[in-house]
């Protein structure tokens, strides 16, 4: 056809000028780029989710020239019978303690890719509606970034709630979203049931156990010496606690993508995702899917081994040893017995200076108070010292200038000798105070029980 064009024009002038404008008419309307229907995409598999059936094969959300800023796609499902009834009776309380059906109609996005399997992801804007009913989108939407609203992350979404569980009456999707320029997306619906954190870790245990060799090899390539390097590795510490929970572990895994030794309790870390999906190690920061985690043996052996011990050492030969934690405990004790000694002698030293020492004025009545102290608590004198309250009654002022000058220590509190009073002497002057000092207290007293012997209560405690 390019030639006949070509020859017509060498002919008539006026036949290329159409053929041009005809050629230039279909360059600027070129044909839309209509996605397929049904693309080969395939999702990821979700651990938690075993998928029973396909209700809705990945379908393209294609552009529609007629809608420009938003985007709606209508989609159309029913349920069978048998479909209806595993859902109806699959309803039981799950793990967060709310009840749910086990068996759910789960509806996912991802990018039309057929490179690789697909993870979740949202299309801008998206807004769904089952049955007419609009369906909230779980989790937060991250806030605008310099302005431009933010995408949420994908993850898939349970609509069984707005699903009508009738095999008689068909169900439909409306899927509203803003088109993104370079990039298509596919939604599926799938019949799946959901799984908890105990059958994965079952599942797991079935996977079987990693050859203990295969550790060892992995120890020494990593305690060989490198001839280029100055430094060479000659142990290796590992730690038997989870560093998720801080426990000792259990179930020891890691992924077998990781290049680490250290392994995490496998229970824990399934209990964590099926909160919230993740997959990352704790180790190392890096993916680990469920479909990459292996049991060590060689920590299980260890664990079962060392039973009091929290942390071990590799060798170059791939042997272990456990890091027990040194005493130090006891020398705490030996530590604090020196301090304890001295401060014995010091105390006495501060004591025999008091009694030894010179005095000008009363020398008497220092050696006194220390023969009355050694006697009247001799062998008491390690034991804690009596309440002041019965001790320290009488103390004159010039007892006080003097211990100024002669004590720098007090380990006791002086008491003066105090001779016990007649209680004759006192019931004789009592007559003096007739007149009571305060006539609101003792105006009252009668005066037949003035020549009473009230002091003979005092003299029951002669030291005072």
């Amino acid at each position: 056809s390019q030639s006949c064009n070509t020859d017509f024009s060498l002919l008539t002038g006026e036949t290329a000028v159409w053929h041009d404008t005809k050629t230039s008419m279909n360059l600027q309307q070129p044909a839309p780029l209509i996605p397929p229907v049904h693309p080969d995409v395939q999702m990821k598999p979700l651990p938690f989710y075993d998928v029973l059936d396909v209700l809705i094969k990945p379908s393209s959300l294609g552009a529609s020239t007629a809608q420009r800023y938003h985007q709606e796609k209508y989609f159309i499902f029913a349920l069978t019978p048998q479909q209806v009834r595993e859902v109806c009776i699959s309803r039981d309380f799950l793990p967060g303690g709310r009840r749910d059906y086990m068996v759910q109609i789960q509806l996912r996005f991802c990018l039309s890719e057929t490179s690789c399997p697909q993870e979740d992801n949202y299309p801008n804007s998206l807004c769904i509606k089952v049955n007419g009913k609009l369906f909230p989108l779980p989790g937060y939407a991250p806030p605008p970034k310099n302005g431009v609203e933010q995408k949420r992350p994908g993850r898939p979404l349970n609509i069984t709630s707005l699903v009508r569980l009738s095999s008689a009456v068909p169900n439909q999707i409306s899927v509203t979203w803003a088109p993104e320029i370079g990039k298509t997306y596919s939604m599926s619906v799938y019949l799946v049931r959901q799984l908890t954190s105990p059958l994965l870790l079952q599942r797991l245990r079935m996977k079987g156990i990693r050859n203990p060799d295969h550790s060892r090899a992995l120890i020494k390539e990593k305690l060989t010496a490198d001839p280029d390097s100055e430094i060479a590795t000659t142990s290796l510490r590992v730690s038997l606690m989870c560093p998720l929970g801080k426990m000792r572990l259990t179930v020891p895994c890691r992924a077998v993508t990781c290049s680490h030794l250290q392994c995490f309790d496998a229970a824990l870390y399934l209990q964590m995702n099926e909160k919230k999906p993740t997959w990352i190690c704790p180790v190392c920061d890096k993916k680990a899917a469920y479909e990459s985690l292996i049991i060590d043996g060689l920590f299980l052996e260890i664990l079962n081994d060392c039973s009091d011990v929290d942390e071990i050492k590799f060798q170059e030969d791939g042997t272990w040893c456990p890091m027990r934690p040194k005493k130090e405990a006891v020398k705490v004790p030996s530590q604090s017995i020196p301090k304890i000694e001295t401060s014995a002698p010091l105390r006495q030293s501060s004591v025999v200076p008091h009694s030894t020492e010179p005095s000008s004025t009363k020398k008497a009545d220092v050696i006194d108070l220390t023969l009355e102290s050694s006697s009247s608590s001799s062998s008491d004198e390690e034991d804690t010292d009596p309440p002041l309250k019965k001790r320290c009654v009488y103390i004159s002022k010039n007892e006080e200038m003097h211990a100024k000058g002669v004590l720098t220590y007090q380990p006791t509190v002086r008491v003066p000798n105090v001779q016990a009073l007649d209680p004759s002497y006192l019931t004789a002057t009592l007559a003096d105070y007739a007149v009571p000092f305060h006539p609101s207290t003792l105006a009252s007293i009668p005066t037949d029980m003035q020549s009473l012997d009230l002091f003979s209560l005092i003299q029951a405690d002669p030291q005072v």
